[in-house]
């Protein structure tokens, strides 16, 4: 037995498997580490579609490792092993420092400085003792700049209006805002869940198959879930009282 571990009420056989598959979601969940390392490789050689598809792939296995650990009960059978801090770990890489390397990349910012915000904006966002309230909303801009990234490149967006953007979404961070967790929605779970996987799929073909900057015609119309998702994140969510 692993350091931390306690026993739980099971036959043998079924705890071996419980913790085979507690691994096996903890590893899952890692492996986003090594495809943000991925994504960075092939910023750093220019080549911003594939990065662009490592950054979606990152978010896919994001929105689904929560629901596999809670499924699985990772925290009952591998006590040792902080799930959720390996999670904050691997999302500040993906949804922060992969996503600032890549608008500097793709021109998308005026200067890299800007790209510096948004990484210590996010520092303070995942530090916050209630970044997540009891009834699953985050609190403040939940700093998915993996998608404002890949709008800004393949919308074209000037880099003036970029560093407009990131500036004003950094401030966003700290406003007391509630935004949806769509993976831990009661209310509106399969058409926010389902909508969200049109929503990769259509965008990862749109950026598989173009040379130059993805059909903007598609990307526009793609558009409609984050407006989604902010809208249903209003109407759900509303002012959170921090420290309350």
């Amino acid at each position: 037995m692993l350091r931390g571990e306690v026993s739980v009420d099971l036959p043998p056989h079924s705890l071996t498997r419980r913790r085979a598959a507690a691994w096996g979601v903890h590893a899952f969940t890692a492996s986003g580490a090594a495809i943000a390392v991925a994504a960075l490789l092939a910023c750093m050689r220019g080549d911003l579609h594939v990065a662009a598809l490592w950054i979606l792939l990152a978010l896919v296995i994001d929105s689904v490792d929560g629901t596999l650990a809670r499924r699985v009960g990772v925290s009952e059978v591998l006590p040792g092993i902080d799930g959720r801090r390996l999670d904050d770990i691997v999302d500040y890489v993906n949804y922060v420092i992969v996503p600032a390397v890549f608008v500097v990349q793709a021109g998308a910012v005026t200067h890299p400085w800007v790209a510096a915000v948004t990484v210590i904006a996010s520092a303070y966002g995942f530090s916050q003792v209630d970044a997540k309230t009891e009834d699953h909303f985050f609190v403040g801009f939940p700093s998915y700049w993996n998608v404002v990234a890949i709008y800004l490149w393949a919308l074209g967006v000037p880099a003036a209006i970029g560093t407009a953007i990131l500036l004003a979404l950094s401030a966003a961070v700290f406003v007391p805002l509630k935004y949806i967790y769509p993976s831990r929605m009661n209310a509106l779970w399969w058409t926010t869940n389902g909508t969200a996987a049109i929503w990769a799929t259509v965008v990862a073909l749109a950026i598989s198959r173009a040379e130059g900057l993805p059909n903007q015609t598609v990307m526009w119309a793609s558009l409609a879930y984050p407006v989604y998702y902010l809208g249903i994140s209003f109407w759900l969510g509303g002012r959170h009282g921090r420290g309350s």
